[in-house]
């Protein structure tokens, strides 16, 4: 047993930077600071599975490509991104009150992971059993069900990493959940390229379906082993009160206000990468070679960026939301200008915009959840983490729209409106005080 503890602590040392000898506690219940290698390991675990599950049947690639194979109407799969978005967001605001209720929040994760993994089952199902018109909107209601779930767990994941993993190591196991899962990703994208041909076939979305559930599935089990403090289950709040006590944060710390804005923008990061596909698309096809590249582009950035976002974000979560936004303004800027010479250029060529857009979005999920989760108090952790959520659902909605009545007017429009939301985050996040500048109680700056 002392083995077995002597390397999780050596595994965990390598992984987060921190000497277990002189171990950080920085912002964690005291009797939680034995088991932070442990837990950060179990999470590193949960992480990787989710990440690579993401990518094996996510609404950015793999579900529109699935959706198109069998024929569904193309106002559908315009609905994936919009819906994931909106579907996990939105709803957050209503649940924060019953996830404040439990003394242990992450059988909320536990239990969104299963409803997850059950959802890609049932969507596996659809598509070998029901008739084209009717596996098309099974499929995205059930991406609606799927998105759902996943806003609860990410309300329950905020706090329980509030309570089990040290200030100073949420960036650190941030960035670790999302390299790791990018060099499986990458894997996975290399063996999917070996696939030559027009078309996919059934049999290989079936394989990424039901891969991605048992992924999901793992992933619950490993957050369902972590050693969570119970937690205080008083001031628990309506969804009304919620949503007053949003405003409230919102009128009375500048900060937050910043931040809500920021994330706003940079939103366009997230939501980015369907719409390059679809442009490079347009200019290079989108034969198997074109998609494998693309797979491969996001998996290489998830592994190079992510562990040098996540020390930046640790080290200053402002620099770092800056940073990536305006890497997606210039990632943005870059694809307009080769499609300018589309007929010059090899495919190949276009990984490059997508790999820059992919260590973009890394470093805008990383950043803001880390500034995110230093500046709220303990106790409004959870409100923090659904009020912003729930707004940038609203939002992300309003994108989703905006983009299908950009798309009618070209590709590129989108493009240029998503660069221009992502300059304004940038410039909105250098505007933030630093996480330890900023007073949660009494914000110096409030309005």
């Amino acid at each position: 047993m002392t083995l077995t503890a002597s390397r999780t602590d050596r595994i965990y040392a390598v992984l987060s930077g921190d000497d277990s000898d002189e171990r950080s506690c920085k912002a964690i219940p005291e009797d939680a600071c034995t088991s932070v290698p442990r837990n950060f390991l179990l999470n590193l675990a949960n992480g990787c599975a989710s990440k690579l599950a993401e990518q094996l049947a996510g609404p950015n690639l793999v579900l529109p490509v699935m959706l198109a194979s069998i024929g569904a109407p193309v106002y559908l799969i315009a609905l994936l991104m919009p819906i994931k978005q909106a579907g996990s967001l939105i709803p957050q605001l209503a649940v924060a009150r019953q996830i404040r209720a439990f003394r242990l929040r992450k059988w909320f994760w536990t239990g969104a992971g299963s409803v997850q993994s059950l959802c890609l089952v049932l969507m596996a199902l659809a598509l070998v059993s029901a008739p084209p018109h009717l596996a098309g909107p099974w499929i995205v209601f059930l991406l609606l069900v799927f998105s759902v779930a996943s806003g609860v767990g990410s309300v329950a994941f905020q706090d329980v990493m509030g309570k089990t993993i040290p200030k100073g190591r949420r960036g650190r196991l941030l960035s670790g959940r999302a390299a790791i899962g990018g060099v499986l990703t990458l894997a996975a994208g290399l063996v999917l390229n070996l696939e030559r041909g027009e078309t996919v076939p059934v049999s290989l979305f079936l394989a990424l379906l039901l891969g991605a559930a048992a992924l999901w599935a793992a992933a619950a089990i490993a957050f369902a082993l972590a050693d969570e403090t119970p937690g205080a289950t008083s001031g628990g709040r309506s969804m009304l009160s919620e949503l007053v006590s949003g405003m409230a944060l919102v009128r009375d710390s500048r900060t937050y206000r910043r931040y809500l804005c920021a994330r706003a923008g940079l939103l366009a990061a997230e939501v980015a990468l369907p719409f390059y596909a679809l442009y490079i698309a347009n200019a290079a096809g989108s034969g198997s070679d074109v998609l494998g590249t693309l797979i491969i582009s996001v998996a290489v950035a998830n592994i190079v960026s992510s562990p040098i976002w996540g020390a930046l974000s640790d080290r200053s979560g402002r620099v770092a939301m800056a940073l990536s936004g305006a890497l997606s303004v210039m990632t943005g800027l870059l694809l307009l200008a080769l499609g300018a010479f589309s007929e010059a250029l090899p495919h190949w060529l276009y990984g490059l915009p997508f790999l820059l857009g992919g260590i973009a979005e890394a470093g805008v999920r990383v950043s803001r959840k880390t500034y995110l989760v230093d500046i709220a108090p303990e106790a409004d952790r959870p409100l923090y983490t659904a009020f912003s959520n729930t707004l940038a659902g609203g939002i992300a909605l309003a994108s989703g729209l905006l983009g299908v009545l950009a798309s009618m007017a070209g590709v590129h429009v989108a493009i240029a409106a998503l660069i221009g939301f992502a300059l304004s985050g940038a410039l909105v996040a250098l505007t933030l005080p630093e996480a330890e500048e900023n007073d949660p109680g009494e914000d110096p700056a409030a309005a």
